[in-house]
């Protein structure tokens, strides 16, 4: 009888490093729903900036490009598009002439109700996989590490 204990291999550094698994966690999941996103024809920039429109009163060029991780001039060529695709519009803010808002045009209003619709029914999905009625408090940590932690937000 063997009465070796059996090693267990030391876990590494990034299996338990907070950062790497809160991106893997998300890649993870936002994968399937990019899979989701792809199938109806939406690119991923597209839906970031349907999703952050929803909801708001219109956006700064700065303000979307922050909110959807991409960069000013990559946010300012993806409005262009969408703007030809009438999916969003430019208008002028009312209290300041100089700064340029985003808006939903009805069709993309339409648009990012229904892929509202889908990406709440991924998070139930996601969420009922991990006997998680409830995920306030995680949201609520994310927010708080947002905010602490990222840049001020523009616009």
């Amino acid at each position: 009888m063997n009465t070796n204990p059996v090693k267990v291999p030391k876990a590494r550094f990034i299996d338990d490093y907070l950062l790497y698994l809160m991106s893997r966690a998300s890649h993870a999941v936002s994968s399937e729903f990019h899979e989701q996103l792809r199938r109806k024809g939406v690119s991923v920039p597209v839906w970031r900036v349907l999703a952050s429109l929803v909801g708001g009163e219109g956006e700064t060029v700065t303000g979307l490009a922050d909110v959807c991780l991409l960069q000013q001039p990559t946010m300012t060529k993806l409005l262009d598009r969408m703007v030809r695709d009438g999916l969003v519009q430019r208008a002028q803010d009312s209290r300041d002439r100089r700064v340029v808002r985003i808006s939903l045009t009805q069709r993309g209003s339409d648009m990012a109700a229904s892929l509202v619709e889908t990406a709440r029914l991924h998070e139930a999905e996601v969420l009922a996989r991990h006997d998680m009625a409830d995920a306030g408090p995680l949201k609520d940590l994310l927010r708080n590490i947002i905010v602490r932690h990222g840049r001020p937000r523009r616009g």
